[in-house]
Parts: structure tokens; C-alpha cells; sequence
């Protein structure tokens, strides 16, 4: 902490480029999960394989909000709602 009761901008840096990793892996990862379960779903149902993606689009951009909502709730490095995380 600085003087002024602010911490120094290498904190700042320091936490947002950690938070904004924890934040890209999830929306990536949920991407991904949700698009091999709408492929897992759509290919014996003969569904498009571009609602999959859109699947898999709406799951990552719902990953998003809820890690910027994390983040506005409770002030961590990490895109989890969970406590302590």
C-alpha cells in the first residue's frame, strides 16, 4: 500500500493480468464443454452442428457475466464465486 491508501500500480497490473487469466480460462473451458455436449447431443438427434456452437457461445458468454460479476461482488484475483477462491 502507498501512502495515499491506494496500492501501487504494480499491484494493480499484477491483479487484473490474474484475474483476467482465471477469467479467459473459464469462458474458454466452458466453450468447450458446452460445445462437445451440444455435439454430443445434436449428432444422434441429426441436429445442426451450428446450434452446437450456439450453444456453446451462449454457455462461455453466461461464463463471462458471472466472472464480471464475481469480480464487481467481491474484490479477488479470481473469477469464482466461491469464497476464499
Amino acid at each position: 500500500m502507498s501512502l495515499s491508501g491506494f496500492p501501487s500500480t504494480d499491484t494493480v497490473y499484477k491483479t487484473a493480468k490474474t484475474y483476467g487469466r482465471d477469467l479467459l480460462e473459464r469462458v474458454l473451458s466452458t466453450f468447450l464443454q458446452a460445445f462437445i455436449a451440444g455435439v454430443v447431443v445434436t449428432q444422434p438427434l441429426n441436429g445442426s452442428m451450428w446450434y452446437a456452437a450456439l450453444t456453446g457461445g451462449i454457455g462461455a458468454a453466461l461464463a463471462l457475466v458471472k466472472g464480471l460479476i464475481a469480480r464487481v461482488r467481491d474484490v479477488t484475483n479470481s473469477a469464482s464465486l466461491a469464497k476464499g477462491v
